[in-house]
């Protein structure tokens, strides 16, 4: 099989790194920015001490100067409602610290998930691995070849899933070099990668990621993740047209969150905006509660109102599964749309 490792062209494999070293970490100079009192969040800064801020200067860019409530702002920005200790949310929500080994989930039968990186390019405030070990589950050379062998070993598994943290926070070298390997496994048929990197820098989907993961002999699937329509942008459109064409699947997976996109109103502009740039809903997750982020939980019930408006609205490909992840579950749960009185 010809190798896919990328080329190295001098300069561009740094733009989107060099955007990712400039994000937004002191929530003061975010405000500065946006044109907002500082005054008036002096309560809520204190919050970036449970989960450090971090917000790339494209994200930032699309957020409307001088709203306080700006959806784009409000699922980054630390909050004071995050030191609340909430009932029935824990740091731990699907059971996977005890789980994970050597960077490796194996939660659902077909289905392999490897955490690439651990770290982000943006800190969402409602993240469910906010307090995830990443520390204890990167993946080293050494470790990556057990887990190839553990692969090659389990013929029920027929897709490897790249997360993290991010995978794409990843250089392009290893991440070709990783899928090369993954690629000579007789009974792999698909590469799915989730990550938020290109709707928050979309450089990140450069020459180096097509090279090789256009010509990587698989199924190729992109999940990226935008919980509003103003997260599509037109360099992230412009950037996935070349993946389409390229015959990669591109879903959306988003959240359901108070606050940001708990209307019908909201999610069909997202779906829409979505399928523009030639995504498809993919799922819309409830709340996993993880402890700190019970600010954001919209109930089952409006969920389902919400839902029940939608397919009203929306042709069936345009609207996602709605589920929930239970810990220890060997798949997603869907949420029964019935109404309930």
């Amino acid at each position: 099989m010809a190798q896919i490792i990328p080329k190295n062209r001098a300069g561009v494999e740094h733009n989107w790194q060099k955007e990712l070293a400039d994000s937004f970490t002191d929530p003061v100079q975010l405000l500065h920015y946006l044109n907002l009192p500082v005054d008036d969040f002096t309560h809520h800064i204190e919050a970036r001490r449970l989960f450090p801020m971090r917000v790339p200067q494209h994200f930032a860019s699309l957020m409307r100067q001088s709203d306080p409530d700006d959806p784009l702002l409000n699922q980054v920005f630390p909050l004071a409602a995050e030191f609340t200790q909430a009932k029935g949310f824990s740091s731990d929500p699907l059971l996977e610290h005890d789980t994970a080994g050597q960077g490796v989930l194996h939660k659902y039968k077909s289905r392999v998930l490897l955490i690439v990186r651990g770290g982000c390019a943006v800190n969402c405030r409602y993240c469910f691995r906010r307090h995830f070990p990443y520390s204890d589950n990167a993946i080293n050379k050494q470790e990556f070849e057990q887990v190839l062998t553990y692969i090659k070993q389990n013929n029920e598994i027929n897709e490897v899933i790249f997360s993290g943290g991010d995978p794409l926070m990843a250089k392009d070298l290893q991440l070709a070099w990783m899928a090369e390997q993954i690629a000579n496994i007789s009974h792999i048929k698909r590469l799915r990668l989730h990550t938020r990197l290109p709707v928050v820098i979309p450089n990140r989907l450069n020459n180096e990621f097509f090279d090789w993961f256009a010509r990587l002999p698989l199924q190729k699937i992109l999940v990226i993740h935008a919980n509003h329509k103003n997260e599509i942008s037109q360099d992230l459109k412009q950037n996935l047209r070349r993946l389409r064409q390229a015959g990669v699947t591109l879903l959306n997976q988003a959240v359901l969150l108070k606050g940001i996109n708990d209307s019908a109103d909201s999610l069909e502009l997202l779906h829409e905006a979505l399928f523009d740039a030639g995504v498809l809903p993919y799922y819309l997750h409830v709340l996993d509660k993880v402890q700190g982020a019970a600010h954001f939980e919209v109930s089952d019930d409006k969920a389902r109102h919400i839902m029940a408006e939608l397919i009203k609205r929306q042709p069936g490909f345009l609207v996602p599964k709605l589920v929930r992840e239970i810990g220890g579950q060997p798949g997603k749960t869907p949420i029964d749309l019935h109404l309930h009185p």
